[in-house]
């Protein structure tokens, strides 16, 4: 079980990269940003939330974002509160990117993983991946961003 769910987990990234990259000339790295910030009041968040949202460190969202700024999708401006934190924000090139891909990407999800479950199955995969995700919690101490 748990040498399947790893398969799966590689092989749906592995086809969602290659569909983003097909599509839209991105990669999984800016999708997750493009829409963390697109979900954002205001389309924009303070680097550090950002990488809490993404469960990056300091570094990889310090990259990740300087490429997507050089092509236009995300730019960065000083934190209003106090000058020390960057905001990083989407553009309207960034705005257009995700618009145009995020439904590809949404029937490729259903293509690949959705449409092969009943609904029955996803009720309980959801209800498995919550225990999951609890217990990560509670022995670990990671917790998803809210």
């Amino acid at each position: 079980m748990w040498r399947r769910y790893r398969d799966v987990n590689q092989l749906l990234d592995l086809a969602i990269e290659r569909q983003l990259q097909r599509d839209a000339a991105m990669s999984q790295s800016d999708y997750s940003v493009l829409v963390s910030l697109s979900e954002a009041e205001g389309g924009g968040l303070r680097a550090r939330d950002l990488g809490a949202a993404l469960g990056w460190d300091r570094s990889r969202v310090s990259h990740q974002v300087r490429r997507m700024e050089g092509r236009g999708l995300v730019s960065k401006n000083e934190c209003a509160e106090d000058g020390r934190g960057t905001i990083v924000s989407l553009t309207d090139e960034g705005a257009r990117a995700i618009g145009s891909v995020a439904p590809k990407h949404v029937e490729k999800v259903r293509e690949l993983f959705i449409d092969v479950v009943s609904d029955d199955e996803v009720r309980m995969l959801t209800e498995i991946y919550e225990r999951v995700v609890a217990r990560i919690g509670e022995v670990d101490g990671i917790t998803l961003p809210s």
